[in-house]
């Protein structure tokens, strides 16, 4: 069965964090196919399905700002958690105000997507229809497990049910660009490891591969 769909996301502001980028954040030039794939986690997620970004068209042109965020440090060492797990007690508390650093971060501004995707079902019992009219009907109501974003959760976004015909975007008669290598997703499976794909721009959109093919590399 077609389990195809279509969300639009814009916000304000934001980060898809490139992971070579250590101390300062840095963000790709567009929304990443994991970040997409959250953003529709937040709006409908259910463990008989297991959602497939195919598609990213980017509708405004891409700029970028920078701005200073406050963020934390540190972060609670595994060990301690495991320790306290086991004993009962332990110290796991972070006092922002000691731990806190300001930090640069390039960021993207004002923009807005059209996400294309579907979704493996992952349990047969189950009919894709279901889950595809749940997911259109929480989309048309604004309803959400958690507020989506973008990249970074103080970037969050609207969403809307895409219907009807294709937004035009600023690069639709820009041919291709290349935007370098991208994060496509996480395997999850294997220790956390990020695989990337070579993301080309071609009249807008990004066509994302599935994250089995060969150009997808870790």
């Amino acid at each position: 069965m077609n389990t195809a769909i279509g969300l639009r996301v814009w916000g304000d502001f934001a980060c898809f964090t490139r992971p070579e980028m250590k101390v300062e954040r840095v963000s790709y030039d567009a929304m990443t196919p994991s970040a997409a794939r959250g953003v529709l986690e937040a709006i409908y997620w259910k463990p008989q399905i297991r959602w497939v970004v195919r598609r990213i068209h980017v509708l405004n042109p891409i700029r970028f700002t920078n701005i200073r965020r406050n963020e934390v440090g540190r972060r609670i060492p595994t060990g301690t958690v495991s320790k306290a797990m086991k004993s009962g007690e332990g110290a796991l508390g972070l006092y922002i105000e000691e731990e806190r650093q300001q930090r640069a971060a390039t960021i993207l501004r004002n923009v807005d997507y059209l996400i294309e995707a579907g979704f493996d079902l992952l349990d047969a019992s189950e009919p894709a229809q279901k889950h595809i009219e749940m997911f259109k009907r929480r989309a048309e109501k604004g309803q959400c497990f958690h507020r989506p974003y973008l990249g970074c959760r103080e970037f969050d976004c609207q969403f809307a049910l895409h219907g009807g015909d294709m937004p035009v975007s600023f690069y639709a008669e820009n041919p291709e660009l290349d935007l370098g290598y991208m994060l496509h997703d996480i395997d999850f499976g294997d220790a956390m490891t990020p695989h990337f794909f070579r993301a080309v721009m071609r009249n807008g959109g990004i066509d994302v591969p599935a994250f089995t093919a060969a150009e997808v590399h870790a």
